[in-house]
C-alpha cells in the first residue's frame, strides 16, 4: 500500500487544529459508537459505511426529471405524510437558517427565496417566516425554539449551523409535532420527516482528492485548505481526502483552516511557497480560491493542480488561467428542495426519508457551457444553481 508522507511540523499542527475541532463541538455519543479508525490514526468524522455508500452513489442514476435535479433523489425509501395533512393553501412554513455568510449560502437563500414566490402564487403555502442565526449555534437553538413556542407554524425547515450543538434543538422541534425538515448539514438525529442533501461530504472530498491523485506526479506536495471545524459536510470533506491521499505517494504538507477569508487564504498559500514548492492545492469549498491562484502569480510560481467549487470567480480564474483544475459540487439547487418538500408533506404526499440530491462535479469539458450559461452573473454566484426557471431569474441573483 503507498502511503502518504506528511512533514512533522505539519502534524503537530494537524493535531492541534483537531483537538480544537473535538472540543468546540464534540458528536453525540452515538455518533462516537458509529465511527471507524482509519489508516491516518483516527478522525471520529470518518464512518466508514457512510463513505462507501456515497462513493458508490456517484455512480448511480437518480429518479425524477434531469432537467429538475432538485427534485430528483438517488434510491429513495418513501416516507407516509398522510399525519400531516392540511386542507388549503394558506400554511405558514418557518425556516431557521444558519446564515448567509458566505457567497454559496446567499446564493441559495435568494434561490430558496424565488421558490417561495412561486408556490405562493399557486397557492401551495401561505406565510413564510425565517429567521438568520448569523453562524451562533445559541441563537439558532433559540431561533427554533421561538418558532415551536409561537405556534404558528405548520411546518419547520432547518439548516443547522453545526452539526452536534443543534441536534437537541432539532429533537425539540420534532417532539412539537410540526413536520421538521432538516437540509444541508445533517444533525446526529432521524427524527426529521426528510433530512435533504445532495450525496454529501465524503463525495465531494473525494471528488477532489482522487482527481489531484490522477494529475499530480508521486512526492508531489498539497496543502488542503479548510474553512472551518465542526460541521458534517465539510469535516466530511476532509476525512474523504485523508482516506485517498493515504493511499497515494502525495506529500499533504498541511491542513489550514482559514474561515473562508480571502486575504487569510492567500497569507498561508504565500507563506507555504516561501517553504518550498506546492505542487497540488485541495479546498473543501471553493470561498476564497481566486487568492489562492493569486498567491501562485504574487510568487511568480507555476499553477498548482487544483480543486476548487462551483463558484464563478474560480471557474472564470480557471478558464483564464489554463490551469489543471477541478469544481467539484455540493449542489446548490438543493436551496428549492426544502419549500417544495414543505408543500408536499402539508398535502400528505410521500417524501423520501433521506432525500439524496444528485452532486456532479463540473470538469474542463464542461466548464466553459456553465460560465456561457452564468455569463451575466456576478463572480460570486454558483453555476449549479438551479434557478434559472424561476421567474425572478437573472435579477434576483444579480442584485444581491
Amino acid at each position: 500500500m503507498r502511503t502518504t508522507r506528511i512533514a512533522a511540523a505539519a502534524a503537530a499542527s494537524l493535531g492541534i487544529l483537531l483537538a480544537t475541532a473535538c472540543t468546540t463541538d464534540a458528536p453525540t455519543d452515538e455518533a462516537d459508537d458509529a465511527t471507524t479508525e482509519t489508516e491516518s490514526g483516527g478522525n471520529e468524522w470518518f464512518v466508514q459505511a457512510d463513505y462507501d455508500e456515497q462513493l458508490a452513489q456517484r455512480d448511480i442514476e437518480p429518479e425524477g426529471d434531469p432537467a429538475a435535479p432538485w427534485l430528483q433523489a438517488i434510491e429513495p425509501e418513501w416516507v407516509d405524510t398522510a399525519a400531516f395533512a392540511q386542507e388549503g393553501g394558506d400554511a405558514t412554513v418557518c425556516f431557521s437558517n444558519a446564515s448567509v455568510s458566505n457567497p454559496w449560502r446567499v446564493t441559495g437563500w435568494i434561490t430558496m427565496q424565488q421558490q417561495v414566490e412561486v408556490l405562493q402564487a399557486e397557492g401551495k403555502i401561505g406565510e413564510f417566516r425565517h429567521s438568520d442565526a448569523g453562524d451562533d449555534d445559541d441563537q439558532q437553538i433559540s431561533d427554533i425554539q421561538a418558532f415551536v413556542d409561537s405556534g404558528d407554524c405548520d411546518a419547520l425547515i432547518i439548516s443547522p449551523s453545526t452539526t452536534a450543538t443543534l441536534t437537541p434543538a432539532v429533537e425539540t422541534a420534532c417532539e412539537s409535532g410540526v413536520p421538521v425538515i432538516v437540509f444541508d448539514r445533517g444533525v446526529n438525529t432521524d427524527c426529521a420527516v426528510t433530512f435533504i442533501h445532495p450525496i454529501g461530504g465524503y463525495a465531494f472530498g473525494a471528488d477532489a482528492a482522487e482527481f489531484l491523485v490522477d494529475n499530480l506526479e508521486p512526492g508531489d506536495k498539497v496543502l488542503a485548505l479548510r474553512i472551518l471545524p465542526g460541521v458534517d459536510v465539510l469535516e466530511n470533506r476532509w476525512a474523504a481526502a485523508t482516506e485517498i491521499f493515504a493511499d497515494s505517494e502525495l506529500e499533504i504538507l498541511g491542513d489550514e483552516f482559514t474561515g473562508g477569508d480571502a486575504a487569510e487564504i492567500k497569507n498561508i498559500v504565500t507563506q507555504y511557497l516561501q517553504r518550498g514548492d506546492v505542487d497540488g492545492i485541495w479546498m473543501d469549498a471553493g470561498d476564497g480560491a481566486v487568492a489562492a491562484i493569486e498567491a501562485f502569480e504574487d510568487a511568480g510560481k507555476p499553477y498548482p493542480v487544483m480543486t476548487g467549487e462551483d463558484e464563478l470567480s474560480f471557474m472564470r480564474k480557471w478558464q483564464e488561467t489554463g490551469m489543471t483544475a477541478l469544481a467539484p459540487v455540493y449542489s446548490n439547487f438543493q436551496w428549492r428542495t426544502p419549500v417544495i418538500a414543505a408543500t408536499m408533506i402539508l398535502a400528505g404526499e410521500q417524501v423520501p426519508a433521506e432525500w439524496v440530491l444528485p452532486q456532479e462535479p463540473i470538469t474542463e469539458a464542461d466548464r466553459d457551457q456553465y460560465l456561457e450559461v452564468n455569463a451575466d452573473m456576478p463572480s460570486l454566484h454558483y453555476a449549479k444553481f438551479g434557478g434559472e426557471d424561476l421567474p425572478g431569474f437573472p435579477d434576483a441573483w444579480q442584485d444581491r
